[in-house]
């Protein structure tokens, strides 16, 4: 990893673009410290405290700019439901799928889809929000003029970010969406180390229990990479063709089958989705009503923590589904004259590649599904409070970093296939 890094240094175009990737980097973080006018910042530090690791949690996702109550304060998240939002209906709404499958015009129509759907989500959020701010009595002066300031700049701020994850993903490196949230959620590192030193000067924190954390983490991150780097192997055998005096094909290669095919984005749509809950709940006017689906959906309760590992399996098989397709690819070997050993090409093929896709990815998803709930259970377990950097963070950054590691090599890769070539 060290050696990639200082090659892509003396890359030239590679450089660029991880500067560029560290510039936009640190526009973010000057908007997570740009404040919301006409809010109260000490009160949200209040509501953040009292409200659970859910709000402890969309913190971490904003990298601080929920608690300062930014511009930032609602970070990618619209955007991310969005996303889903246009894949489910890409699915089932012919037009859209005929725009996803006519290559890249079709794929920017359905982007510009994207970012509508994130404007409008984003501001239903945003009033939301507002309301909430109302409720806790973070508005310094509560009214109609005041509510719409606040959904105007949050949701501003939210459609700036999405051009901002747009520009790391075409001039930087990475997939910028994925990058913003990793910085968001090393930004809060340092402040969770302070609140554990601070527990443990006070003698609310055990060491023992600091001790334990710090195994259990490095745990996480081993398995974490074993899984994401894991693969099931399928051989494949091309037959030789003669055409004219020449012989192509008969070498042996194979498919690999990731076990965990479609990275951190489960984790990062279960979140966003089970975030929805609470904001929709803002909007009954009975109070009884608002409190009853805030309790029921709690960060760490046990409806929100069988949900959580319910829709991480459901997106895990949702997005390997969209990005590998077995018939496709059984249609493409058979075209090739490849074929899998004591298997007919075509449909019989086809057949086996979604068996064990279903299989390898069911190991992927539970897995996933465990990482994501375990720190639930091991924070009550040390008694570490107020400490939001558990599992679903773990996953996200060890994820985004293996990804943007592999997009460097790949760029090192072509650069000195380019050099040959000269």
């Amino acid at each position: 990893m060290l050696h990639a890094l200082k090659s892509s240094l003396k890359a030239g175009d590679l450089r660029k673009r991880i500067l560029f990737t560290l510039l936009m980097f640190v526009v973010f973080r000057i908007g997570a410290h740009i404040p919301t006018p006409g809010i109260n910042a000490q009160a949200i530090e209040t509501l953040i405290k009292g409200g659970g690791n859910i709000l402890g949690f969309f913190d971490v996702i904003s990298g601080g700019a929920f608690k300062r109550f930014s511009i930032f304060a609602m970070s990618i998240t619209p955007y991310i439901n969005a996303s889903i939002i246009m894949q489910l209906l890409t699915v089932v709404i012919p037009k859209l799928e005929r725009l996803a499958k006519e290559g890249e015009e079709g794929r920017k129509k359905i982007t510009q889809y994207t970012r509508y759907g994130t404007v409008i989500l984003g501001f239903i959020q945003a009033v939301g929000m507002a309301f909430t701010l109302k409720a806790a009595g973070a508005l310094t002066n509560p009214g109609i003029g005041s509510y719409l300031i606040i959904a105007i700049t949050l949701t501003a701020g939210t459609a700036f970010l999405m051009w901002l994850g747009e520009q790391i993903t075409e001039k930087g490196i990475g997939n910028g969406i994925s990058l913003i949230i990793f910085a968001g959620i090393v930004a809060s590192i340092p402040g969770a180390l302070y609140r554990i030193w601070i527990g443990l000067t006070s003698g609310t924190v055990n060491v023992f229990s600091v001790i334990l954390l710090v195994i259990i983490g490095a745990l996480v991150i081993a398995a974490v990479v074993a899984v994401n780097e894991g693969q099931r192997r399928i051989p494949v055998q091309y037959a030789k063709r003669v055409v004219g005096r020449r012989v192509y094909g008969g070498q042996s290669t194979h498919i690999p089958l990731k076990v965990n095919q479609a990275g951190v984005i489960p984790v990062i749509f279960a979140s966003s989705i089970l975030l929805f809950p609470t904001t929709i709940a803002q909007f009954f006017p009975t109070q009884a009503i608002s409190t009853w689906i805030q309790n029921v959906f709690r960060w760490g309760g046990p409806t929100h923590t069988i949900l959580y590992a319910l829709l991480i399996i459901f997106f895990t098989y949702f997005y390997t589904a969209i990005t590998f397709n077995p018939m496709d690819v059984a249609d493409n070997m058979k075209k090739y004259g490849g074929f899998i050993p004591g298997l007919r090409p075509g449909r019989p093929t086809a057949e086996y590649l979604d068996k064990i896709l279903t299989r390898v990815t069911l190991s992927g998803a539970i897995f996933l599904a465990l990482i994501a709930i375990l720190p639930t259970f091991v924070l009550l377990a040390t008694k570490i409070q107020n400490v939001y950097f558990g599992g679903t963070g773990l996953l996200i950054v060890v994820g985004v970093a293996l990804e943007t590691m592999k997009q460097i090599e790949s760029h090192l890769l072509m650069r000195h296939y380019q050099g040959f070539m000269k």
